[in-house]
């Protein structure tokens, strides 16, 4: 452990750039803890705070404009690969779209802060077209914001932080063990919250040949696109003839749907966790034939599906398009 400590005093400018640089790409690296640490370690004078600073900036900035450009030029596809590769897939959608939808280019600096989504909101600024002028300018001072806050902090609690490596460093080996057990147990328990959300959305899906089939046959199923505004922003396309719903909405709409047909739902989001949650929202009140659309608009689009341009479809107009169908 006494080298680990010395490593820090005489490579933290270094370790603090590929540490945050690794966070910003989507690493799973404890970058803000480590620059607290860096922060402690520049107020006892181990290195520069101001170089510190510097390339914690740069790496955030580095990083972030990485997956921006990702997303401007790939769209949803780069958001799909993202949450895909996240631990909390689930969460990563809705946190990010939630933060672009109500703040906009605010919302890059307080993804900052938020675990799982900090990753997400600058390929999805590019996705959603917003200029790089615009980019840089909140990207900056996020970036100003975030490094700040945790260097701050560290240099407020220097003394503690000393305290802490000196402890560290004079228990050896076995203190270099605990933290990897740490680490581990936190990798472990947010695995273990991935897998019990997917058990709990865990249910019969339908795929896109079969869909396909039963619409040929003349089954009339009703398909339902539960995919976010900000979802529809990235991608605009629907299967033919979809009627829009919010997942938030689901529970007040089920009363216009109908309980003698088919139901489809399909969203964009990785496990089709969206159109899940609002299967089992449905099954809940009594649909007995409700089935989430396995790989989403994209399988169906991939198997030949017919994809079509999104027209906005006032909320009023929800119940007559059921009827209508």
């Amino acid at each position: 452990m006494q080298e680990l400590v010395a490593l820090l005093q005489h490579h933290g400018v270094l370790i603090v750039f590929a540490a945050t640089l690794a966070a910003r790409i989507g690493a799973p690296v404890p970058a803000a803890p480590l620059l607290v640490v860096a922060g402690g370690l520049s107020a006892g004078g181990e290195f520069s705070a101001i170089a510190a600073f510097g390339v914690a900036l740069l790496a955030n900035v580095v990083g972030d404009a990485v997956w921006f450009w990702g997303g401007r030029r790939y769209g949803h596809r780069v958001m799909r690969l993202l949450c895909r590769i996240s631990l909390s897939p689930d969460s990563c959608v809705r946190q990010s779209e939630s933060l672009i939808t109500r703040w906009g280019g605010n919302s890059l600096i307080a993804a900052k802060f938020v675990p799982g989504v900090s990753v997400v909101a600058a390929p999805m600024a590019g996705a959603l077209a917003m200029s790089w002028r615009r980019f840089l300018s909140f990207e900056l001072v996020g970036a100003a914001l975030w490094t700040s806050v945790y260097l701050g902090l560290g240099m407020l609690f220097s003394k503690q932080i000393q305290q802490i490596l000196d402890v560290m460093a004079g228990a050896g080996a076995g203190a270099l063990v605990a933290l990897l057990l740490v680490l581990a147990a936190l990798l472990a328990l947010r695995y273990w919250r991935r897998r019990s959300f997917l058990r709990a959305v865990d249910m019969p899906r339908i795929d896109a040949d079969e869909l396909r089939t039963l619409i040929l046959d003349g089954h009339e199923p009703v398909i339902v696109d539960v995919r976010s505004a900000a979802s529809v922003d990235l991608d605009d396309r629907r299967i033919p003839g979809a009627l829009r719903m919010h997942l938030h909405e689901v529970s007040d709409k089920a009363r216009d749907l109908p309980r003698d047909r088919e139901i489809v739902l399909y969203c964009n989001c990785p496990n089709e966790v969206s159109a899940a949650r609002a299967a089992r929202m449905l099954a809940a009140q009594g649909f007995q034939r409700v089935r989430p659309l396995a790989g989403g608009l994209d399988a169906w689009v991939e198997s030949g599906g017919p994809a079509e341009a999104v027209a906005m479809q006032p909320a009023t107009d929800f119940a007559k398009a059921c009827r209508v169908l």
